[in-house]
């Protein structure tokens, strides 16, 4: 490569660094974005937590109205009417009629009320069934809000991490310039050879390359949790500096974390009440063939009296009060196979529970053995990190006393390098498992 290509190449990698450098610059005013404010934020501007809130206001509301079925049914009606001519055909449709006098207005009007004594228990257990749909729909906002969390944290630990790439690499490029000046002065006094100089300056290159890379990579993780939070993709996200605070072992065992996970864990509440909902709607079914029985009263004028004989032209009115009382007849052979269509249904859900409560104890599993595998991959990456800056402090000196060749030098830094990413990365896969432990359990 000749010395202006190289130049020009350094121009044109330059100028990107310093146009992702001014992209991705600190906003002095924009105090520290913490992880609660992300949650706090997201759980604002969601859109499918909204859905899920009016999902359970409008449950409310159905609760509601299913007591009021317990209040009496009121009604009042009237009516007018114009009536024709009475003809009497005496002699027969084909003959002349005999015109029989009548009143040719009629009206009426009157109210009626009925209250539900007795009805096989329909109305309380309607009750139920909307007070467990409200349940149901309040635990499927919470697993919704959870995975919410869960999403927005895997946003916010993506800047983090692309953050300290960025730090890492940074330092690297400064490192690899100072070794590149250093090497350029072995050649002129004839220690090296081009060669060394050329594979360098190639090492930086690729470094710069890789530091675009990750600038861009931090641009697309920002407008991620811009949009999630409701955040224009202009706003860079500064986080605060205790991002990565926790990164201790479990204080818990996995039996504690289970025994959390079946009390508190949102997928197997939500079977829980849809199991609820079958056994409820089996006693609906059930009670198909009970008697029904109500107290009623009614009273109303009306003109002409023509209800009860002798009949008079004039107006009247008239009350009744009483008790009805039915039963379904039909219902005794018409509801058998429904009776065990629900009874399969709830076999059926009772069976969907039992397996929702073997995928939580596995998620809760997974999630645990995880969490502390990520924990023992910091520790195993801090001493990494150890091993690869001796190893790179050895193979330095043994090159520069010309003891060993560059590519051992050049190997010695990309695992330094790589230990220093690995790193970042356990401690980010760290929290995130423990999210993933927290929302498994139903805590997040």
């Amino acid at each position: 490569m000749s010395s202006i290509s190289k130049k020009w190449l350094a121009g044109i990698m330059l100028s990107a660094l310093l146009a992702g450098n001014t992209a991705v610059c600190q906003n002095p005013e924009q105090s520290p974005l913490t992880l609660t404010d992300v949650w706090n934020k997201a759980a604002v501007y969601n859109k499918q937590l909204q859905m899920q809130q009016l999902r359970v206001a409008g449950a409310q509301q159905q609760v509601k109205a299913a007591q009021d079925e317990r209040l009496p049914e009121i009604k009042a009606s009237g009516s007018y009417s114009r009536v024709s001519n009475l003809p009497m055909y005496e002699k027969g449709i084909f003959n002349t009629p005999t015109q029989f006098p009548v009143v040719h207005q009629s009206y009426s009007a009157g109210a009626d009320a009925y209250l539900n004594v007795y009805n096989g228990g329909k109305t309380s257990r309607e009750i139920m069934v909307k007070q467990t749909e409200s349940e149901l729909a309040a635990e499927q906002r919470n697993m919704t809000n959870a995975e919410i969390k869960y999403k927005a944290a895997a946003y916010y630990l993506d800047i983090y991490r692309y953050r300290m790439y960025e730090k890492v690499m940074l330092q690297d490029i400064r490192d690899r310039e100072k070794e590149l000046e250093e090497i350029r002065q072995l050649l002129k006094n004839g220690v090296v050879l081009k060669s060394d100089v050329l594979r360098a300056e190639l090492k930086l290159s690729q470094q710069k390359m890789t530091l675009l890379e990750i600038r861009n990579s931090l641009i697309i993780a920002n407008q991620r949790l811009n949009i999630m939070i409701g955040q224009p993709d202009s706003i860079n996200n500064h986080l605060a500096l205790d991002t990565l605070a926790m990164a201790a072992m479990p204080e818990k065992d996995y039996n504690s974390y289970l025994a959390e996970a079946c009390e508190h864990a949102f997928a197997f509440k939500i079977s829980e009440k849809e199991t609820a909902l079958s056994e409820l709607r089996l006693k609906a079914v059930k009670s198909n063939i009970l008697p029904k029985v109500g107290l009623f009263a009614e009273y109303s004028y009306a003109y002409p009296q023509i209800l009860f004989y002798p009949y008079a032209i004039s107006l009247y009115g008239l009350g009744q009060v009483g008790v009805k009382a039915g039963l379904p007849i039909s219902a005794l052979y018409q509801n058998r196979h429904k009776k065990e269509a629900a009874k399969i249904d709830l076999e059926r859900q009772e069976i969907e529970h039992a397996d929702t409560k073997d995928k939580v104890r596995q998620e809760v599993r997974a999630g645990y053995l995880r969490y502390t595998e990520a924990l023992e991959r910091i520790r195993v990456a801090q001493e990494n990190i150890l091993q690869a800056q001796e190893n790179f402090r050895i193979v330095n000196n043994t090159y520069f006393n010309q003891l060993s060749l560059l590519t051992d030098l050049l190997d010695a830094e990309t695992q330094l390098l790589q230990s220093r990413f690995d790193l970042t990365n356990a401690e980010v896969t760290a929290q995130l498992q423990y999210y993933q432990l927290l929302k498994a359990t139903g805590n997040l």
